[in-house]
């Protein structure tokens, strides 16, 4: 381990800009030699808290589990997405799946489910042992339980999932430094989860998939300088603890005045970066292929709501990844 105390940061900086840069310095403006022991001492976090072999054998069989239980069961077929088939989940992190039927609507095809899970809680010789069923009756119908001890989250016909894990992985490949987005994705969630405690939808905190939308855009914002996950989470607080969160909100191709709601209107980034257009044109290219596609009973002409933290989702514009978060007065 690296203790951070024994670490000498030499600052290479304009004289004139001394005083600022002193309280808040840019990445750029730490030599590498400095840097390089914090991200060796990032790298050993997310060594640590990266999966495993054993995590991912022991999340791959539960995926399976509930795959043949419920495809034998009701009859559909089941699929992973989110952070687990991403690799991008914390130790305790939870699985989440989605469940497609023929013809049933989402709340009988989540009765059937939460039905075939409650008769595996009470079955003494089941393969895993099956606990907590739950049935949320929200817009998006959702069933949970436990299996071995893991949070396992079911939905029902909800394409938006599996849309978002390929987009994702799309991001992941063309941003290239090996994997360093996947990366970041993995120290900034533990620093939002573990330190900050500001994630997690449920408890009307910021959700996983507006927490990758911000790194994403940090990402696109300074790739070229972005060298380790301990930069990008320096640039993540640095960025957004400077944003104007009040009268802003975020979007990947810049900042939107939430004054021009419910019109999508993003402001040009301040950025220098000669290939910043480059991967502008990547990602809307990449956004429009896996653009979620409105299921029947959705409306195409549902505006974009303003929220307390107002961030559009790429491949739903309509959609503020930040509805879940509720207002917090200190």
């Amino acid at each position: 381990m690296v203790d951070i105390h024994e670490c000498a940061v030499v600052l290479v900086q304009e004289p004139d800009h001394a005083a600022a840069a002193a309280a808040n310095p840019d990445p750029s403006s730490i030599s590498a030699g400095a840097w390089r022991p914090f991200e060796d001492a990032a790298a050993a976090v997310v060594g640590r808290i990266q999966p495993s072999v054993s995590s991912e054998d022991r999340r791959a069989a539960v995926v399976h589990y509930v795959q043949r239980l419920i495809r034998c069961s009701v009859g559909c077929e089941v699929f992973p997405f989110g952070s687990v088939p991403l690799k991008t989940y914390l130790p305790d992190g939870d699985i989440d799946l989605t469940a497609f039927g023929s013809t049933s609507s989402d709340e009988n095809l989540a009765n059937e489910v939460r039905a075939v899970l409650e008769s595996e809680e009470l079955r003494k010789d089941a393969e895993f042992e099956v606990k907590d069923v739950q049935y949320i009756h929200a817009e998006v119908k959702l069933v949970k339980c436990l299996v071995q001890n893991i949070v396992v989250d079911i939905s029902f016909n909800q394409i938006g999932g599996l849309c978002t894990l390929c987009f994702l992985e799309q991001v992941d490949e063309r941003f290239g430094k090996k994997h360093l987005f996947k990366k970041s994705i993995m120290l900034i969630k533990a620093w939002c989860y573990y330190e900050s405690r500001i994630l997690g939808a449920h408890h009307g905190l910021i959700s996983t998939y507006a927490l990758e939308i911000l790194v994403l855009y940090i990402f696109h914002l300074f790739h070229k300088s972005l060298d380790g996950p301990l930069a990008v989470l320096y640039r993540f607080l640095d960025y957004y603890s400077k944003f104007d969160w009040d009268n802003k909100g975020i979007s990947l191709y810049g900042p939107v005045p939430l004054s021009s709601l419910p019109e999508l209107v993003s402001e040009a980034p301040d950025t220098h970066d000669v290939d910043f257009l480059k991967r502008e044109e990547f990602l809307k290219e990449c956004a429009q292929r896996f653009t979620v596609p409105p299921r029947n009973f959705e409306r195409n002409t549902r505006l974009f709501s303003r929220k307390f933290l107002n961030i559009v989702d790429p491949l739903k514009q309509n959609n503020n990844l930040g509805r879940s978060v509720s207002k917090v007065v200190v």
